[in-house]
């Protein structure tokens, strides 16, 4: 017996079908912080999501990002091509190297530093957030207090 007040979870909301975005239609109003520059596939903006953000992020080489979180999101990332890095911790002195074919997940209010680790290859990767992309920026810091990263 189903209470009447619960919705059956097989039940698709009326007028549900899948939502394709094309390439080069990607929303571009997402959240910035800096070299890393973010692009939504899905997210509340342009398709009836309401739980997810899933885009790219891509650092041109030798650039980073700004010191930020994402909030309350928790976010998930896939890296498609580069050698990216992100720094975190105290005055961001632990980090995690990223090549192709590594996940990356980030907790909620993390504060850290998405960087491309070549000065001549871009860094692209694959990320998706619940529930929205959040982006906060924080302080900028200098790039000598970032272990092995140089923009050139």
């Amino acid at each position: 017996m189903t209470d009447s007040s619960t919705p059956d979870p097989h039940t698709l909301p009326t007028g549900a079908v899948p939502v394709v975005t094309r390439a080069g239609e990607e929303d571009q109003g997402t959240g910035q912080s800096g070299g890393a520059v973010r692009i939504s596939g899905v997210s509340p903006q342009h398709t009836p999501a309401t739980k997810i953000w899933f885009g790219q992020v891509s650092n041109e080489p030798g650039y980073r990002s700004f010191p930020h979180h994402h909030g309350e999101a928790e976010t998930g990332g896939y890296v498609l091509r580069g050698h990216g890095r992100i720094y975190f911790g105290e005055n961001y002195s632990e980090y995690h190297d990223m090549t192709a074919g590594d996940w990356v997940f980030v907790p909620p209010y993390m504060p850290h530093v998405e960087a491309n680790m070549s000065v001549t290859e871009e860094l692209v990767w694959l990320t998706t957030r619940t529930p929205d992309n959040i982006v906060v920026n924080l302080p900028e810091v200098d790039d000598s207090t970032l272990e092995g990263y140089r923009r050139s």
